[in-house]
Parts: structure tokens; sequence; C-alpha cells
């Protein structure tokens, strides 16, 4: 099953949704706790590079178990908790980054998916995999821990550009998860803002009223973000769309 990979959703986002409920697999989990990184001279701590880890795993309110963040000002928190990533942009990655090792992981995602993508995801869905049940939070917006994992610069402004942000979740309910289990779709918010078009409101057309409204509109985004939607309202002339 292919994530077929758009900048704003389109009509049909939830039929492929649907049709896609059968393919929708947690294809591996990984954590890792902080450790010190040098990348142009500077030492940093990160949590950034994860490991697959097998069997089952906890899955509480802040993070898997065995999974920490190093800089709690930008990581983690409960709408941070988990991080997917899915497993199609992979094919993008190595056609852009040639003789690059790119193991699941490589992005810094607890879970890689199949199956799941920006374009169908809105804020507030509700999934369960395992016994526990997960939300959808927000974008993953990149920082310079992901040039430090690639050790090069350039990899902050093509994560951007690409669109393919993957997604954070807050937890619901706690549980125990496992690499190879399905996820099951719980409720959807399809007249909340979606992963997509939070991307593209972000670093593309950034001014775009409508979409700004639908974010600030949208319950289940955090409160920073839609702080930060208001002041953008208020900043350079709006362009309808």
């Amino acid at each position: 099953m292919h994530c077929i990979q758009h900048i704003l959703i389109d009509s049909k986002a939830e039929a492929r949704w649907r049709s896609r409920r059968d393919s929708v697999n947690l294809i591996s989990i990984q954590v890792a706790r902080p450790r010190l990184a040098t990348y142009r001279g500077q030492t940093y701590s990160t949590g950034i590079f994860k490991q697959p880890v097998s069997g089952p795993v906890p899955l509480r309110t802040l993070n898997l178990d065995g999974d920490r963040q190093a800089d709690l000002a930008v990581h983690g928190g409960p709408n941070k908790a988990v991080y997917g990533y899915p497993s199609e942009h992979y094919v993008f990655w190595r056609a852009e980054l040639p003789g690059t090792n790119l193991p699941w992981g490589m992005f810094g995602e607890n879970f890689t998916t199949e199956g799941l993508c920006e374009t169908d995801l809105h804020i507030g869905d509700r999934l369960r995999i395992g016994s526990a049940i997960i939300v959808v939070r927000q974008p993953r917006i990149p920082c310079q821990k992901l040039a430090v994992k690639f050790q090069r610069n350039d990899i902050l402004a093509r994560f951007l550009r690409s669109g393919r942000s993957g997604f954070y979740f807050s937890v619901e309910q706690e549980g125990t998860v496992e690499a190879g289990q399905t996820f099951e779709i719980l409720s959807q918010q399809p007249e909340a803002i979606t992963i997509a078009e939070m991307n593209h409101v972000f670093a593309e057309d950034i001014y775009n009223e409508s979409l700004l409204h639908k974010a600030i509109a949208t319950v289940a985004l955090p409160d920073d973000w839609k702080d930060f939607f208001r002041k953008r309202l208020v900043g350079p002339a709006v362009v309808a769309r």
C-alpha cells in the first residue's frame, strides 16, 4: 500500500483512507535515550539516534518505555508523546539522498508506519494500536538535531520543503504496542486541519487566511500552534483562498 503524497488534501481523501484500513500497519518501533553527538565542532545531547525494539513495548502518556528526549523545551510532552513517520517516504529520501544509509528510525521516529499519510490525517483523529489509543496532534518541524543525525545542514530545508513531516501523537489511553500490529481508526475529524495543510500554511502559503482560520478552529490543535497562527493573521496582508 502506498502513501500518495500531495501538499493539500483532496476530496477523495476519506475514501482513500477507508480503502487503506486493511493496510494501516506499524512496521517498526524505535526508542532511544539521549546521547552525545558532534556536528561541525559542537556537541549536542540528543535522543534522535533511535534503534528498533522487538516484542511488546509499554506506551505511556509521555513516551514509550525506553525512550527519552534531551531538550524538553522543543521535544516530548503530552502532545509529542510519539512520533510517527511513513515508511513510504523512505522511497523519496533514497532518491533524494543517494548513498545515504536510511534504516527505519533514521528520521527519529518512534513508529515507522504503513498506510498513514499527512494528507489523510486530521488533527484530532483517534487511532488504536495494540491496547493503546493515540490522537493525531501536530506535524514535526525539523530542528538542528536532524542535521546532527544526517551530518548535513541542508536536510533541514529539504525536509521542510518536502512536506513529508510525519506526525506527532498524544496518548489518550496507555497500553502496550508491538511492531507488526495494525492501526484501527476509531474516529476522524474531517472538519479539522490536516497534517499536510499544517505543513503548507507553516512553510509555503504562510498567510493563507482560510487555512489559518481552519487551524485556529481545530479543537485538538495544541494552544502554542494556535497562538502562532493568530500572530500570522495580524501580519502582512493575508490572501483568502
